[in-house]
């Protein structure tokens, strides 16, 4: 499999480089993300992430289980990083993100492993919770794109950024994939064990949208740039859905791309959260989906309740 023809609009290796510097000297007193844990990541030290200098990888692979303009016909090229900037009360992959299971790599290593997605024939590089870890990325993808790997990033993240993060990334990242997870912030300081969740997702989500702007696709419907916003729907109203969902039609207007998403199970501690016990149920998500309807939102994907393949609504044209 041949990689993508290049593309003109990608991040350039100096550009890469130039942020990556900056990133590394804020290890020494961390404050990569809203946590601002201010611990000397250069020395060894670790904050709420549990990541140190290196970047902590548990996989890498071509993965089609993603949105169809993600996934596509060949698949994303995702790379799960351990470590996370959230405790979600019922995280679906706590294993690596609190648990710590992963390969340390520095930016050679990291290099490698793009260069092989790429020729693997992926559409993209998936990078997933991937801001602790942002300064070994951005220097391993400088040292992909010198050597041939001309795919556009996907930045695949809980919307727990911090806002100044983000705006280091102009011009550094094709494709933005936030989760905006909940809208009042006692709901994310419970669930999620976040100060300020709301504040700095909303803001963050603000830098992405004017740094990438909607969602485009190429003539075989794969993203090239732009930004797609995730929202799990939870049970017992606990994602406050029609809420969130009223905030991004206001943040990123008509054009905004949502991803609505309804595979929400009790794993992890929610069986014993309030609340979070039992899995979703159609009627719950329905009125998500009417949300969307109502905010006018008419461009990205629903799912069949508990589907793990998303189909997309024009319209909300559904088959």
């Amino acid at each position: 499999m041949q990689p993508e023809k290049k593309n003109q609009n990608l991040s350039r290796p100096e550009d890469l480089r130039r942020a990556a510097a900056i990133l590394k000297k804020w290890l020494t007193s961390c404050v990569i993300c809203p946590r601002a844990c201010k611990v000397d990541r250069t020395k060894g030290e670790k904050g709420f992430c549990k990541i140190g200098d290196k970047a902590l990888v548990n996989t890498a692979q071509l993965h089609f289980g993603e949105e169809p303009a993600i996934s596509g016909s060949r698949g994303s090229g995702t790379v799960f990083f351990s470590g996370c900037t959230l405790s979600c009360r019922f995280c679906q992959n706590h294993e690596i993100s609190q648990g710590g299971w992963g390969e340390p790599m520095d930016a050679k290593d990291l290099a490698a492993v793009f260069l092989e997605l790429s020729l693997k024939g992926a559409h993209n590089l998936n990078l997933v919770t991937p801001t602790p870890h942002l300064a070994v990325i951005l220097e391993a993808l400088a040292l992909a794109r010198e050597n041939g790997c001309n795919l556009p990033v996907v930045y695949n993240t809980s919307g727990y950024e911090r806002p100044a993060t983000i705006r280091r990334l102009k011009g550094l990242i094709e494709i933005y994939m936030p989760d905006y997870k909940y809208f009042h912030e006692p709901a994310a300081k419970r669930l999620s064990n976040a100060e300020a969740y709301v504040e700095n997702c909303r803001r963050s989500l603000v830098e992405m949208i004017a740094q990438a702007g909607s969602l485009q696709l190429d003539e075989k419907g794969v993203a090239r740039k732009g930004v797609l916003v995730r929202h799990l729907v939870l049970p017992n109203g606990l994602s406050q859905s029609p809420e969130v969902l009223a905030d991004l039609r206001k943040l990123g207007g008509k054009d905004i791309w949502v991803s609505l998403m309804s595979q929400y199970r009790p794993m992890y501690k929610a069986c014993e959260t309030k609340g979070l016990e039992r899995s979703l149920i159609e009627e719950e998500y329905e009125q998500a989906v009417k949300a969307l309807e109502e905010n006018g939102i008419e461009n990205g994907y629903i799912q069949g309740l508990g589907s793990v393949r998303a189909r997309h609504f024009p319209r909300f044209h559904k088959p």
